[in-house]
């Protein structure tokens, strides 16, 4: 087994879909994973997963008290039951000086609590994931990243007017104010985009840039 990428102890609170995928992809790059899950059945199915698995009501402040909480550098709260219950269980984490903490928000008033009691990164994965899809269903582009200030990062096959031209000639940088980092073609890796770069109908490019701009490229034929 290669060296591990990272080697801190994790916190995941709630083991349904989104605390368990969270909780085995830590413990997979090398965290040490303490999850903690109400539902006795549900953790046990993480036996062997996860470094730790404590059965407890995590909206108790009595279920951190064996935990040693405080020396966790990271938490996650991935409750997605009772918007209550998160609440509760952050504000746990917040009284114990957990220095960075996320929390999955179930709609926007959850977020705004959230952030309000202090934590450090919400997340709204129902949200995030209906606007990506909305993005996607015009067939354009093939994955969408966006991030919170409106940039975002698209996988897209080339518009008509990039074909058979290298990026220099095409001018899509200088046409739509978006940046092509990368490009792939059939049977090889991602390569970085350089100027030279000749772009095929076969390829498939990786643009950065404003999300505005970046629609504006996709709705080219």
């Amino acid at each position: 087994m290669g060296k591990k990428l990272y080697d801190d102890d994790v916190l995941v609170i709630g083991l349904g879909r989104f605390g368990g995928a969270v909780a085995i992809e830590l413990q997979r790059l090398g965290h040490h994973v303490v999850a903690v899950e109400r539902d006795h059945e549900l953790a046990e199915t993480f036996l062997g997963k996860v470094a730790k698995i404590v059965q407890a009501d995590a909206s108790q402040p009595a279920a951190f008290g064996n935990l040693k909480a405080r020396s966790f550098k990271l938490a996650v709260v991935g409750i997605g039951s009772s918007v209550e219950a998160s609440v509760l269980c952050a504000m746990n984490l917040v009284d114990a000086g957990i220095p960075t903490i996320w929390a999955k928000a179930l709609t926007p008033e959850h977020a705004r609590i959230l952030e309000r009691i202090g934590v450090h990164h919400v997340i709204s994965p129902e949200a995030d994931s209906g606007r990506r899809v909305a993005h996607l269903l015009n067939g354009k582009l093939m994955d969408y990243i966006e991030f919170d200030d409106g940039f975002a990062i698209v996988k897209m096959k080339p518009p008509q007017e990039a074909i058979g031209f290298t990026l220099a000639q095409s001018q899509i940088r200088s046409k739509y104010g978006v940046t092509v980092v990368g490009v792939k073609s059939p049977g090889d890796d991602f390569t970085y985009a350089l100027p030279e770069t000749k772009v095929t109908a076969h390829d498939t490019l990786i643009v950065s840039g404003p999300t505005d701009l970046l629609d504006r490229l996709a709705s080219r034929p």
